[in-house]
């Protein structure tokens, strides 16, 4: 269940926010969840500490930065997920952009839809349009750092990068009667190459090698860092897109706020040459945004993942 706002587009999902308004006891069974895809607490470590945490002023030092980058490739290559501290944004920053999403989920509905729009290039409020140009930039550091702990040049598809699209999305995942048997979002992995996360409180959790679900504290001043399914594919299978999905609770609203980046619509991205050769060859077939969109268009998305179907036998 959950009330989705784009920071360019003000679509909604207004019904589960109606219904927590009207205090049903029970989840409407649209939202109940087969057995098999409930969130099953016995496979969930809450909240894991052992997530890993990226100090980005280290990269500033030369005696730290390659254990830095070290870290980095870790983090890339067993989970895709990794927390970063010292990035840069100013926490006022931050507490503006979640202040300005609940705000705008708090309003009644007939205000709220004075904001709709279907031009992405309408203008967003200020605080939240500070944060998306701050993350932009951070986005930018981040692919460098980890194209670099790859092997590559941390320049390599710079212009592909410049050229990319960033998409902001506000959630307000409300209070449910029965998290036991709903999801806010369920299992999925993004597209693009970077996600930058803020969350205000717990309700992400990300999959492990071993399929367990471990729950993503919050912490003050730290942003997460989600690799999507470009950044599998260029890597030849190297670092991991994520899997991740929103739980809900029954007390309070949770809010969210994902910066998804990903390179233009039309640009085909494969491994990158570098990482393949005769004893590891290309495991992956090319892709774009576009065969993404008409994938989606065509498919039931909670069955086989878009980039399973660009893995070669």
């Amino acid at each position: 269940m959950q009330g989705e706002a784009r920071s360019l587009n003000t679509s909604l999902l207004t019904s589960a926010m109606t219904l927590t308004q009207l205090g049903r006891p029970h989840v409407p069974q649209r939202y109940v969840l087969p057995s098999s895809q409930r969130p099953n607490r016995d496979h969930i470590v809450h909240p894991s500490t052992s997530l890993p945490i990226i100090d980005l002023s280290s990269l500033q030092h030369p005696s730290l930065r390659s254990q830095t980058l070290d870290e980095i490739q870790i983090a890339c290559t067993e989970l895709g997920f990794f927390q970063v501290i010292n990035h840069g944004i100013p926490p006022s920053v931050m507490k503006d952009a979640l202040d300005a999403s609940t705000e705008f989920f708090n309003l009644p509905m007939e205000e709220k839809m004075r904001h709709a729009s279907d031009n992405v290039h309408e203008p967003v409020r200020e605080k939240m349009g500070n944060y998306a140009k701050a993350v932009q930039m951070l986005q930018k550091q981040l692919m460098e750092v980890v194209l670099e702990s790859l092997g590559l040049n941390p320049t390599y598809i710079q212009d592909e990068v410049e050229k990319g699209s960033q998409v902001l999305v506000a959630n307000c995942y409300p209070a449910c009667p029965e998290p036991e048997v709903a999801l806010g979002l369920p299992p999925h992995s993004d597209y693009g190459s970077i996600t930058i996360l803020l969350q205000s409180s717990l309700g992400l959790q990300v999959m492990d090698h071993k399929k367990n679900w471990l729950s993503v504290p919050v912490v003050e001043g730290v942003l997460i860092v989600q690799l999507g399914d470009q950044m599998e594919v260029m890597s030849n299978g190297q670092y991991k897109s994520v899997i991740h999905r929103a739980t809900v609770n029954s007390e309070k609203k949770r809010f969210s706020i994902a910066s998804l980046h990903s390179l233009a619509l039309n640009k085909k991205m494969g491994p990158a040459e570098k990482l393949v050769d005769k004893e590891h060859p290309a495991s992956y077939k090319e892709f774009s945004f576009k065969d993404f969109l008409e994938y989606i268009s065509n498919n039931d998305i909670m069955g086989e993942r878009f980039i399973d179907t660009l893995k070669k036998n």
